[in-house]
């Protein structure tokens, strides 16, 4: 499972330069929280993955992210002729972006500003993840502040 912000190109393969610049991914399994620890060992930064491929991946936990409720369900699934039957899985973008929103951070906040401006992202239904959220009080306040701070014209 995809949560850093390359988590867009589950949903948009062919997204522009500027939602892609990161060479990092962060990922988690379904399986065992401890598997953070693997995903850093044999993928993450320094690994010989890194160094084969200019990219890797960090390990973090599940709950990292403040997904929308139902997110689980609205999953966009990544396959590719090289993995056989495994996929990847990424989250769809408008709980992507309410994760991004809820995260608060400058750098997530561009993010979501971008996704919005190229209408990969719709600020209603952004909205209604946030309210769908775990987020209450003054951070679900700080969120909806952000999206319409960011939400164009």
């Amino acid at each position: 499972m995809v949560v850093g912000s390359q988590a867009v190109l589950g949903q948009f393969p062919n997204a522009s330069a500027n939602l892609l610049g990161s060479i990092e991914a962060d990922i988690f399994t379904f399986r065992h929280p401890k598997d953070a620890d693997l995903i850093d060992g044999f993928i993450g930064e320094g690994a010989k993955f890194h160094q084969t491929f200019g990219c890797y991946a960090h390990g973090v936990a599940g709950e990292t992210a403040i997904i929308p409720v139902g997110w689980k369900v609205r999953l966009i699934p990544v396959c590719n002729a090289n993995r056989g039957a495994d996929r990847g899985l990424c989250p769809e973008v408008h709980d992507f972006a309410a994760a991004k929103l809820a995260a608060g951070r400058e750098k997530d906040c561009s993010f979501v500003a971008t996704l919005l401006r190229q209408k990969l992202a719709q600020p209603a239904l952004s909205e209604f993840r946030l309210w769908e959220s775990s987020l209450s009080g003054e951070r679900l306040e700080l969120a909806l502040a952000l999206l319409k701070r960011f939400t164009p014209g």
